[in-house]
């Protein structure tokens, strides 16, 4: 699970309940793409400008110094309430693979 505080960024699973009283709390919680809940089996991060990008429709992402595209179902398509790109990766042993992306404004 995923919580954002004011302008701060909080990557948890929020073990001892200190952003329960997020207003973003329950949207986070609700975030879905084609492949299933955002926050049910991974931590979102946000994505610096310079490590995402969009071309022909698709988007991929920087995470641990390579690129990685995103799959178009893991797209986040509902208004990007927090305005940073964010991605909840999930690593094994294949590699990453990637549960869900939000696009951000880019500004």
């Amino acid at each position: 699970m995923l919580l954002i505080t004011s302008a701060q960024f909080a990557q948890a699973r929020d073990p001892d309940g200190r952003y329960a009283n997020s207003p973003l709390k329950q949207w986070f919680d609700g975030l879905r793409s084609g492949k299933g809940p955002c926050c049910s089996d991974a931590d979102g991060s946000a994505v610096s400008d310079v490590d995402w990008e969009s071309k022909d429709g698709h988007y991929r992402v920087r995470l641990d110094g390579q690129w990685i595209d995103v799959p178009d179902e893991a797209v986040i398509t509902e208004p990007n309430r927090v305005g940073r790109a964010m991605v909840w990766p999930i690593r094994g042993y294949m590699g990453v693979t990637i549960r869900c992306f939000m696009p951000g404004s880019m500004t």
